[in-house]
């Protein structure tokens, strides 16, 4: 865990590895050197996740030419990850925590009300880690739309137009 308390924000981030679609394990240390974003949500093929996703998919590309990859977490399989990402046509890779580290170590595990019952699940929540792995920026307990438009203006500001990459 990187805190006790539900912010981590301005923390470094610990290199970590998980189970990620596509062919490689996702290596935190991979990513120095450029800014990431991740973002938790509760389960493939559901509205909300599938909306958010779709978001983040639409505005890769400006991403990109920020120096911002993008990757998404939720305790779903790999072989659930991959059906969506490939319905989705999601140009990002997706991590499957299925024993909530990375949830645990992020502060996004929660108890929420589902139809008059209390059940444990994703908080949805996004962290933007700059090149040098620290916590730059959380949403948490977001609502959809428009989040990764938000997302973006933070990454917009947060990079230099020296640092801009040609897509």
């Amino acid at each position: 865990m990187l805190s006790n308390d539900a912010s981590i924000l301005n923390m470094n981030v610990p290199d970590f590895s998980a189970a990620m679609t596509g062919t490689t394990e996702f290596h935190l240390a991979d990513f120095l050197g450029k800014n990431l974003v991740l973002y938790f949500y509760p389960k493939d093929n559901t509205p909300g996740c599938t909306a958010e996703s779709m978001e983040f998919r639409d505005l890769h590309p400006q991403f990109k030419q920020h120096n911002t990859e993008i990757v998404g977490i939720s305790r779903d399989s790999l072989r659930s990850h991959e059906g969506f990402k490939s319905k989705l046509g999601l140009p990002f890779e997706l991590i499957s925590d299925p024993e909530e580290t990375l949830c645990l170590m992020f502060n996004v595990m929660k108890q929420k009300n589902m139809y008059g019952k209390k059940v444990r699940g994703i908080e949805r929540s996004t962290f933007v880690i700059d090149a040098s792995g620290t916590v730059r920026k959380e949403w948490r307990g977001l609502k959809v739309p428009n989040h990764a438009q938000d997302v973006l203006g933070f990454i917009q500001a947060l990079t230099p137009a020296s640092q801009l990459v040609a897509v």
